[in-house]
This record gives C-alpha cells, sequence and structure tokens, in this order.
C-alpha cells in the first residue's frame, strides 16, 4: 500500500539515501559521472538539505509503499504566491512505472490549490526520460533554462508548466 507523508529535518537521511540511490539511475546517461557527483553533494548534503527546508521553505514528502520508503518530492511557493514550483520528484527505479510519480503530483496539486495556486511549474533535464511523464500528465513548455551551478556544470533544462 502507497502512503505519502510530509516530511521534515528528521527525514533528511531517508531522502539523502534514496538520492544516492536514485540519481545514479535517473542521471547516469545524461551527465558525466563528475557532474552526477558534484551535484548529489551539492543538492542532497544534510546541510543543503537543511537550508531547503529552512531557508528556503521547500516542503518534502516522502512515499512509502508498507513502510518502506521508495520515493520523495519537494515543492515551494514562487514569489508570485499562485505559481508553485516543484523542486524534486524521484522514485526508486525497482517502484517506476507503478503510477507512484502520478500519486505524488495528484497529492502536491491538490495540496496546493489548497494554498490558492494556479500553476505547478518544474525544470526538467532536455534529455530526460521523464519529459514524456511530465507530458502526459499536462505540463506544457513554456521556456528553455540554462543554469550555471558551479565547477563549470550547467544544468540544460526545459521550464514546463501545469495549469491548475
Amino acid at each position: 500500500m502507497i502512503t505519502i507523508r510530509e516530511a521534515g529535518m528528521e527525514s533528511l537521511n531517508t531522502i539523502r539515501r534514496l538520492a544516492y540511490e536514485i540519481w545514479p539511475v535517473a542521471y547516469g546517461e545524461l551527465l558525466e559521472a563528475g557532474q552526477l557527483e558534484y551535484m548529489l553533494d551539492k543538492f542532497y548534503s544534510v546541510s543543503s538539505l537543511q537550508n531547503q527546508v529552512s531557508v528556503l521553505k521547500h516542503q518534502f514528502i516522502i512515499v512509502y509503499e508498507d513502510e518502506a520508503p521508495v520515493g520523495f518530492a519537494s515543492f515551494s511557493a514562487h514569489d508570485d504566491p499562485a505559481v508553485y514550483h516543484l523542486n524534486k520528484i524521484y522514485v526508486l527505479p525497482a517502484q517506476q512505472g507503478k503510477n507512484i510519480g502520478t500519486q505524488i503530483l495528484d497529492y502536491i496539486t491538490n495540496r496546493i490549490k489548497t494554498f490558492g495556486a494556479s500553476s505547478l511549474q518544474l525544470n526538467v533535464n532536455r534529455y530526460n526520460k521523464a519529459l514524456h511523464f511530465y507530458k502526459k500528465y499536462g505540463f506544457k513548455i513554456i521556456r528553455e533554462e540554462d543554469i550555471d551551478i558551479g565547477e563549470g556544470y550547467f544544468m540544460n533544462d526545459y521550464v514546463m508548466e501545469l495549469g491548475l
């Protein structure tokens, strides 16, 4: 049985562990090993996750299947309170294809509607297989974005938006 629970500081090690298990599979063919390692450390060190929760106000959720963590996501408000951003959404490779990603998006969209959101945006690597998942869910590409993340690395993304 799939359950989704809000996560706080007490769950950061679980989120970090999941990220280190998921990212090499999700991005192994898209990013060189050095960039993958750099990004994992930059975005999933305990101090970075703490900053995301306490300073950036990212709301994390963890997905469980029979009490075992199998995925996570985070979302936050933009400067415009009607627009929210899906910062992260990841499911263990062995759990993909079980409708978990859709359940996560349903949970988040229902949640942010209660805050008055009218749209949800996300960034996705232009070559990520997840692009098709987002399109199927109803997201539309609104622009391209190249983000300098330091050490000579860039994230080459599409920004996508879902109207609520």
